[in-house]
């Protein structure tokens, strides 16, 4: 049986869900060595579970301008070209096609770019799709459009070129995020299943303390890119001043290393947010109020905090559509990019089946927040129907066991078989 298993990754996001697949399989082979590789960034998401001796970061790093959102602007991947992304990216290659060399298994977890390199290693792979589903074209709001046509004419949301890298004979897994599409791929000749999304894993609700209670309960989430999440924060925090509140409004803003609290305080001070004095409520790293709106910063509280909300206002990606798996249904708020663009954001609501509502302007976002506020039943509709596209925890679980049976022992029969 290997010893080793190389991960590839390709994004924030990926990072996260990469580390709890990585986690649950470190309980089940702890003596597997596992090395990651990040194609996107420095992958901060796995430095606590490197320094508990769960993996370790390897190759060359790099945190791009576009923040990895290069194929979504011109400008972008110009950035990314002039920070160095070839040499990059080739440098990355050399390392995965030494490390095929060796005969160690790569499971990559993505899109194209990881599956990519996963393929070119010569090793045995897997592959964990997360950033495609067919639910964006399917059905939900926007589902009549010329993507939506593209994809529906081919089936799939992935590409054909996609597909044969899914079905080679070294693919020994292919784990999709939903059902819907797992079986569009099937259809095509690979063996794809659906055994969980690890998203939703590892997000328990911690009580909030009764000196919060009797506050309307919002969630802030403006993403993790910099500087791009400070101006997302900017325009929502904008946008909540708009809102006629007749109740007081407690708004939970957790984040991660960036923005940190230090970073907060110029943001909110010129919005005329003022400092509380005293420990912070809810572990929170600071508290700020405005008049009826009181704002906790929590770097890391994401989970402890999510299903304690309302609503949420919401410019990013993994975390808005974890917000609404716990069945918080949210409003988003496009911006500049490079990631959280208009079109970004639609689709985002698409996948969501509308859980999120995309709201072109401040007003909107204040006018669509007041009239959620107000009916509870809407909410919780919206609610279920993003549980619903989200699905269950457990996905981290099955994934680590579906890793061990046919990644991590020696496989007799064809790679792109799954059964």
């Amino acid at each position: 049986m290997p010893g080793r298993l190389l991960v590839l990754s390709n994004g924030h996001g990926e990072d996260l869900i990469a580390l709890r697949v990585l986690q649950a399989l470190h309980r089940r082979r702890p003596e597997l060595e596992i090395a990651v590789l990040p194609l996107v960034g420095e992958g901060v998401a796995f430095a606590a579970a490197e320094a508990a001796g769960v993996l370790r970061r390897i190759g060359p790093r790099r945190q791009l301008p576009s923040g990895g959102f290069s194929n979504q602007s011109l400008r972008g991947l110009l950035a990314d070209l002039g920070a160095g992304v070839l040499g990059l990216s080739w440098r990355q290659w050399r390392l995965v096609r030494r490390w095929g060399r060796c005969g160690d298994p790569v499971l990559a977890v993505g899109d194209l770019l990881p599956l990519l390199l996963a393929w070119g290693s010569g090793a045995p792979y897997g592959f964990i799709g997360t950033p495609k589903s067919d639910y964006t074209w399917a059905s939900g709001p926007g589902t009549a459009g010329l993507a939506a046509l593209y994809h529906r004419c081919k089936g799939s949301e992935w590409d054909p070129w996609e597909w044969a890298l899914m079905a080679t004979r070294r693919c020994r897994l292919v784990a999709m995020r939903d059902a819907l599409t797992a079986r569009g791929l099937r259809r095509h000749g690979v063996e794809a299943l659906a055994p969980g999304n690890p998203m939703m894993d590892g997000l328990q609700a911690e009580p909030l303390p009764p000196i919060l209670q009797g506050r309307r309960r919002l969630l802030l989430l403006g993403g993790s890119r910099m500087p791009e999440a400070l101006g997302n924060l900017r325009r929502l925090l904008e946008a909540l001043a708009r809102l006629s509140a007749a109740e007081p409004l407690l708004v939970l803003a957790p984040c991660g290393s960036r923005p940190s609290p230090e970073e907060w305080a110029p943001l909110l001070q010129r919005l005329g947010f003022e400092p509380l004095p005293g420990p912070p409520p809810a572990q929170a790293a600071a508290a700020w109020q405005r008049g009826s709106v009181l704002l906790l910063v929590g770097p890391g509280r994401f989970a402890a905090w999510a299903g304690c909300a309302e609503l949420g206002l919401a410019a990013a990606g993994t975390a808005t559509e974890q917000l609404v798996g716990l069945g918080v249904p949210a409003l988003s708020l496009p911006g500049p990019g490079p990631q959280f663009k208009l079109g970004f954001a639609q689709r985002q609501s698409r996948l969501l089946g509308g859980s999120v509502a995309v709201c072109r302007t401040p007003q909107a976002l204040a006018q669509g927040l007041a009239h959620l506020l107000l009916d509870p039943q809407h909410r919780a509709a919206l609610g279920r129907i993003g549980a619903r596209r989200m699905g269950p925890p457990g996905g981290s679980e099955a994934l680590a066991r579906l890793l061990e049976q046919r990644l991590l022992q020696p496989a007799a029969g064809p790679g792109g078989m799954m059964g």
